[in-house]
């Protein structure tokens, strides 16, 4: 049992309602293909859950479903709310469109919500500093390159922040920093093929195959950090439902970048918005696809991974030298200066002890 978002490391949260399955405060399920999915309420993604959880919770949220009567339904998609608090969406047989713009609509637009929020109160607040120190009569020269350093990292993140371990064959792990999201290149190659490439030490370290898939999904939600408008998440979904198999659209996404690079480099930057959010989806429906389909042990070691990770991960906040910068600012110390401080007051030995 795993109680950590596979994309964000944020606790998943409990229930009590769910004897099999006490994982989330938000499940969806599919009683007809056997799946269950747990929403994580932070950034909204849905998280798979292993096989061999998965049945009697199914039939558990089924029963709950049919018996309460605080629930909103349409034809496919029915969503109920328990007194205890739980959430059960009910998937029915939706056509893919409307499934896919049901459940990522409200992921991308619940993580566009959050980060221009985040963004808006870290701008306001050295704003503020900027108003105060004028109207101290602090020359706003002084320190105007530090504020515009801090405003651009409010904005696009810490670049130095690392935001993903990516797995290689017989070697370390590729560490993967907020500065290298710009440089990630998708590269064509013959019909139906694509690989990833990902900045490190001066050279590019190429993935393909399932390992560039499982990078992109790791990393595409990162340089998505402003998730999409409800038109761009239309957009996108469109874009998946002209494809045939999700994997297909790597290839497709390639052969954009490397026409929208003319000449330069194939960046997935470069791509329109809509289709960094439909790479987004592919990665996330393939991957459960090799879940569902078998291969439990991908799905586990994810989880896994994600557990090991949760107390460092990337959650969006400002990072501490922004939160140390700001308290300067006010006059107030930052947490080491707080800490070494208490340590020399209370050392014995210290100059307070004559």
């Amino acid at each position: 049992m795993y109680s950590t978002c596979l994309f964000c490391h944020a606790d998943l949260g409990t229930n009590e309602a769910i004897e099999h399955f006490p994982v989330g405060r938000r499940l969806a399920f599919d009683g007809a293909r056997g799946r269950l999915w747990v929403v994580c309420r932070k950034c909204g993604r849905w998280n798979l859950s292993p096989l061999e959880e998965r049945w009697e919770a199914i039939e558990e949220c089924e029963r709950l479903f049919r018996d309460t009567r605080l629930r909103v339904s349409t034809d496919n998609i029915g969503l109920a709310k328990l007194p205890e608090g739980l959430e059960l969406v009910r998937i029915g047989e939706p056509q893919r469109p409307e499934f896919a713009a049901w459940r990522y609509g409200g992921q991308f637009g619940r993580r566009r919500r959050t980060t221009m929020i985040q963004v808006g109160l870290g701008l306001g607040v050295l704003g503020a500093i900027a108003a105060g120190g004028a109207a101290a009569g602090v020359g706003i020269g002084g320190f105007g390159w530090s504020l515009y350093q801090l405003a651009n990292v409010i904005v696009k993140g810490s670049p130095g922040k690392v935001i993903a371990r990516l797995p290689r064959e017989g070697d370390e792990p590729l560490i993967v920093k907020r500065k290298h999201l710009p440089h990630l290149h998708l590269f064509a190659g013959a019909p139906g093929e694509w690989s990833l490439g990902v900045p490190h030490r001066k050279q590019l370290i190429q993935y393909s195959g399932e390992p560039a898939v499982r990078a992109v999904g790791t990393l595409l939600p990162q340089l998505n950090r402003f998730g999409g408008t409800k038109e761009r998440v239309n957009s996108a979904v469109e874009m998946l439902q002209r494809q045939a198999d999700p994997l297909h659209f790597f290839a497709t996404a390639a052969g954009l970048a490397q026409r929208a690079a003319k000449g330069e480099k194939p960046t997935i930057q470069r791509l329109p918005e809509e289709v960094r959010l439909a790479l987004e989806m592919a990665a996330h429906e393939e991957a459960e696809r090799r879940a569902f389909e078998g291969e439990l042990a991908l799905l586990e070691q994810a989880w896994r991974e994600a557990e090991e990770v949760a107390a460092i991960a990337d959650n969006l906040f400002l990072p501490t030298s922004v939160d140390d910068f700001f308290r300067r600012a006010r006059g107030e110390r930052s947490r080491g200066e707080r800490a070494a401080a208490g340590g020399a007051e209370s050392d014995p030995a210290g100059p307070n002890q004559g």
